[in-house]
């Protein structure tokens, strides 16, 4: 099927880049409406792929029925500089959007930091992580979600003693669970087709 398939391959390798972090079998053959036989097929294709094409610097990282699209080791200097280039830079538009959906509604999933901003956060998460802006705690009721909030550093460095003393923090808090908890009401009216 793989080799007979390459939509379904590009497909899965374009959806691994957007995802950003580690997503499951299952959830793979649901978005890419295969079978979990199938969609594991497609990713040992994929990984294979990868690992033998030199000219790609990418690989695929599997644990626990979890896969990843990752940077291959070989290139570790390259993702060193531009993390040393990340901390010279000062702090993107979508950066701060972020680090203020996180500290107005923290802790928040990713997802939901998604759906605020209306495009996908891996990067910038992860780049605020790399700062210590932010951290990652497991969600207690979801397996596998992530949620995010400010650090100490991030209330250190701007002065507060806890993320509640924020400038308006109840009214801009409101005002964001407001936003969010009216797009779960129309997804549940209108589900995805």
């Amino acid at each position: 099927m793989n080799e007979q398939n390459p939509r379904k391959l590009a497909e899965l390798e374009a959806f691994l880049f957007h995802y950003g972090e580690a997503a499951e079998i299952k959830k793979i053959a649901k978005i890419l409406k295969l079978k979990e036989k199938e969609a594991a097929d497609l990713v040992d294709f994929l990984e294979k792929n990868l690992r033998e094409a030199e000219s790609r610097g990418l690989m695929i990282l599997k644990q626990n029925n979890r896969i990843q699209l990752v940077t291959k080791p070989d290139f570790e200097d390259i993702n060193k500089e531009l993390i040393k280039e990340e901390f010279r830079e000062e702090l993107s538009p979508a950066s701060l959007e972020t680090l203020s959906i996180i500290a107005y509604l923290g802790p928040v999933s990713r997802a939901t930091v998604d759906f605020v901003r209306g495009v996908n956060s891996s990067f910038i998460l992860r780049s605020l992580l790399v700062r210590g802006l932010v951290e990652r705690e497991p969600n207690p009721e979801r397996r596998n979600v992530y949620d995010y909030r400010v650090s100490f550093e991030f209330l250190r460095h701007i002065g507060l003693g806890r993320q509640e003393d924020l400038p308006e923090y109840d009214k801009y808090k409101d005002i964001i669970q407001k936003f969010t908890a009216s797009g779960e009401t129309q997804e549940t009216q209108n589900p995805a087709q």
